[in-house]
């Protein structure tokens, strides 16, 4: 587990378990669950659909065996289930407002059930937008639960009432792989699903959707130039576990999250002049688009490396890369080149 987001969940719960402490232990819940929920939308907004019914760990023991839809899928319709069914009393977020035929699902369950090639089938039919929309609005709405919740429903437990509600409502599987989760849900206080499923279980699973991701970035990256358009080099970027470069479709740099249609200004103007980078186009010294803008804390790195680029070839500014980040960090190096691009170039080329 995440030792940060580990000592975060234990640090809740010990809040959790005082009157004293438990609004704050809700609050501090609600801002985790913010933070984790950042992954999933990163993914969501930025990854192409097809990437949702991946496998790259198949037949792997753990979670990450999984595809990043069914990891959605399954986080929050374990918490739909729930917080409505059996916290709040109230309807799913499933059949509210047509989630599940936006969603074009072919089950209701959670999807324990699913193994194997059943799982990438499954994903392949969602809907990947909408389907983050509900993930999107069943965190909301537990949110609100959790925050109407008083100490004293902590230990509020469930009834053999609430247990055949759950089975005749089939949105657990009867598999035997799935249907256990009744009894484990129904043996639980208000307290206990509080901390799995609305935190631990999150924890586990988005973990996993990180690895998965990792994965195929770098399946993605592979054999492909690691040189940006602009002149970054996407093997020293920090965000290179996320990213797979604006060479592929798993592009997640700033400038391309930000433009419109998700195409950096970089990548487009190169297209459109048909060249392999900005260190091939004559008018780059005057450059001010995209990475290039004035205001762009990075520009003056990413103008000095395309220079550099261009005198000096791709293969030799790779080395250089290394020999940088062999000293400093991404961060650092960037801080470094970042203050007039004609001394960074003299800086790139002192380190040739």
């Amino acid at each position: 587990m995440d030792k940060d987001w580990a000592y975060k969940n234990k640090e809740i719960q010990t809040l959790l378990a005082k009157e004293a402490s438990f609004k704050e232990a809700i609050k501090k819940l609600i801002e985790f669950r913010e933070e984790m929920f950042v992954q999933i939308t990163q993914i969501a907004e930025t990854y192409p659909d097809e990437a949702f019914s991946l496998m790259p760990f198949p037949g792997a023991a753990g979670y990450h065996c999984k595809t990043l839809a069914y990891s959605i899928w399954h986080i929050f319709r374990i918490e739909d289930i729930v917080a409505h069914e059996m916290i709040a009393g109230d309807e799913q977020i499933l059949f509210y407002d047509k989630f599940f035929e936006k969603i074009a699902s072919p089950i209701i369950t959670t999807g324990n059930e699913l193994e194997g090639k059943d799982i990438a089938k499954f994903s392949k039919k969602l809907n990947i937008q909408e389907l983050y929309l509900y993930s999107k609005t069943v965190k909301e709405s537990s949110n609100q639960i959790l925050l109407q919740l008083q100490y004293k429903d902590l230990k509020k437990k469930f009834t053999e009432e609430t247990k055949q509600k759950l089975i005749e409502s089939k949105c657990v599987s009867e598999d035997e792989n799935a249907f256990w989760l009744i009894d484990y849900w129904c043996g639980k206080d208000v307290k206990g699903l509080i901390q799995m499923p609305f935190s631990r279980h999150w924890i586990m699973h988005i973990e996993a959707m990180r690895r998965i991701k990792n994965r195929i970035c770098k399946l993605a990256r592979k054999g492909v130039n690691p040189v940006a358009f602009c002149g970054l080099s996407c093997d020293h970027c920090f965000l290179g576990e996320w990213c797979g470069g604006c060479r592929t479709e798993y592009n997640v740099c700033s400038f391309a999250t930000c433009s419109e249609g998700r195409i950096c200004p970089n990548v487009k103007c190169c297209n459109e002049k048909n060249m392999d980078g900005c260190y091939e186009c004559s008018e780059l010294e005057n450059c001010d688009k995209g990475f290039f803008t004035k205001s762009n804390d990075g520009a003056n790195a990413a103008k000095a490396q395309s220079l550099y680029i261009r005198k000096y070839g791709k293969k030799e500014f790779l080395k250089v890369q290394t020999r940088l980040h062999e000293k400093y960090d991404f961060q650092k190096v960037q801080e470094i080149l970042g203050q007039d691009y004609k001394e960074a170039l003299k800086i790139l080329e002192d380190h040739t």
